[in-house]
């Protein structure tokens, strides 16, 4: 009985006597004011590191024509990045149809100029890999609904939707033709996103996929491979918004 009193008054001065009463949050700019006044301890500190990751993210992969940044319903560098899904498929002997990637994977954007692997870091920082799949005609038209109700994702050349303002799917085509309810269509994307992430649940009715998991098959080293086979060929890569989202 008494070692019960103790273990419930112990269990009592556990308890915190602390309420919630609110929460407040705001933004923090982070800019050059911070480096205004530099740390020599930190700064000796960081130094060798600094040379390492220097050395590695500073190679040259290629150049953008312009600044290129991601934003809904279509951005240049949305479709860029779909794009290059789409180019990688030969190596898979892969004939895709389409690709998606999702707005939600691109992290960062491409300054005008000489793009580099930290560059390509930036825009792709997740361990994410190519995926090929199969949907049906039908389960297509779920995607594209389900695309519109997100205000847009990436989504490659030859694809025309248009959504309403209130984000209602209100037509698809695939390279000029009506998206067939009936037909079957080879799609190019994202491992996490085929798996039904981002609001893409028509994914989940897959079949047929093609994903390897090897570390080569990661998107930033199909992107950089990209930007250099560009760079080989004497070209600035470049992209427009060219209509494959309107919202009306």
């Amino acid at each position: 009985m008494i070692g019960a009193v103790v273990v419930g008054m112990m269990i009592t001065s556990c308890r915190s006597h602390y309420v919630m009463s609110g929460i407040e949050r705001s933004r923090i700019l982070v800019d050059s004011r911070y480096d205004a006044l530099n740390d020599a301890q930190a700064d000796a500190f960081i130094a060798p590191y600094k040379h390492v990751v220097d050395s590695m993210m500073s190679p040259v992969v290629g150049e953008v024509a312009k600044y290129m940044a991601a934003h809904r319903p279509e951005s240049e560098l949305s479709n860029l990045l779909a794009d290059i899904l789409m180019w990688a498929a030969e190596r898979y002997n892969e004939k895709p149809v389409f690709g998606v990637y999702n707005m939600g994977g691109i992290r960062a954007g491409f300054a005008k100029g000489k793009v580099t692997y930290g560059d390509v870091l930036d825009v792709a920082p997740f361990e994410n890999k190519i995926a090929f799949l199969t949907l049906s005609g039908e389960k297509v038209l779920e995607l594209f609904r389900q695309m519109a109700s997100s205000g847009g994702e990436a989504v490659s050349h030859g694809v025309q939707l248009v959504i309403t303002k209130d984000h209602q799917l209100k037509s698809a085509k695939i390279n000029g033709e009506d998206v067939n309810p009936n037909a079957s269509y080879r799609i190019v994307s994202i491992d996490y996103v085929i798996q039904g992430n981002d609001r893409m649940e028509a994914f989940k009715a897959k079949t047929h996929v093609n994903s390897p998991q090897e570390e080569k098959n990661n998107l930033r080293y199909i992107i950089m491979d990209y930007f250099r086979e560009q760079m080989q060929q004497g070209k600035v890569v470049d992209r427009e918004i060219e209509g494959r989202i309107i919202v009306e």
